[in-house]
This record gives C-alpha cells, structure tokens and sequence, in this order.
C-alpha cells in the first residue's frame, strides 16, 4: 500500500460526504448553479490549490462525489443536487430550500 503526502499548504481531499458539502457549498455561493468546472475551481481555491493546476486527483473525486451522490436518491434528496440540463449535463445546481420557504 502506498500513501501520498498531501503538498505543504495544500488541504489533503476528503471523503465523499466533506467532498459533497463543499459541493454543496459552492453551488450556493455561486448562486444555485454552475458548470461542474466553475464549481471544481471554486472548492480548489478555497483548498488553497493554484486554480490554473488543480489537481486531476481532486477534480475526479469531487466530479464523482457529485454523481455518486445525485444518483443515490436518498443523498440526492439531502444534498439538493440536481442536473438543471438533465443526465449528461456538466451544468451542476442545488436546489435550495430558503427559495422555496414562504
């Protein structure tokens, strides 16, 4: 087994559920939706990752992050995640429920 140390300065990735909050977090700060590259450049900039090299390894666990928990409709259903363009879509939303209070 190997092990990879995480760069200096650089934030280690995190498991699928911290991956899917900042999801999460990002598609709210970026007003409910966005292309999956906005939002990986996002979380990347707040891992405090050079945006214009962000680590392959972190792009492929937040892009399976989203979907693996978009598929799960439990997961889905807590996250709000959604697919604005349908399956296929790199457009990634949330569907927050402050928008829908009354």
């Amino acid at each position: 087994m190997t092990t990879q140390a995480a760069e200096p300065g650089k934030k280690p990735v995190r498991g699928n559920q911290t991956l899917a909050k900042r999801v999460r977090e990002a598609l709210i700060a970026l007003g409910g939706e966005a292309h999956r590259a906005v939002v990986i450049e996002q979380i990347a900039k707040t891992l405090g990752h050079d945006t214009r090299q962000i680590p392959a390894d972190l792009q492929t666990s937040l892009i399976l992050s989203f979907e693996e928990n978009w598929r799960d409709e439990r997961r889905r259903a807590a996250y709000g995640f959604h697919l604005p363009f349908g399956e296929g879509s790199h457009r990634w939303g949330v569907v927050r429920e402050d928008l829908y209070a009354h």
